[in-house]
């Protein structure tokens, strides 16, 4: 048997912040969308926040692509 627990919070802005901290690689959105694991749409869609979920591990992903932290915090 399996116990799943899914904890979502609001992070406003976060696709901006994404944005900004893309801006400011020297890579292309192809190169960084790939080195996470993603298409570029994917990424665009990201930083307009069109998903109605961002998953914490491609968050996290793509934190270590940027080489930056976006400050996404859970409780626990």
């Amino acid at each position: 048997m399996q116990i799943e627990r899914v904890i979502r919070i609001d992070a406003p802005g976060i696709g901006a912040k994404i944005k900004e901290a893309r801006e400011r690689d020297p890579r292309s959105v192809e190169e960084l969308a790939k080195a996470a694991n993603m298409t570029r749409a994917n990424w665009y869609r990201i930083e307009r926040e069109e998903n109605d979920v961002l998953p914490e591990p491609t968050l996290r992903k793509i934190e270590e692509v940027l080489g930056v932290d976006l400050g996404v915090r859970f409780d626990d």
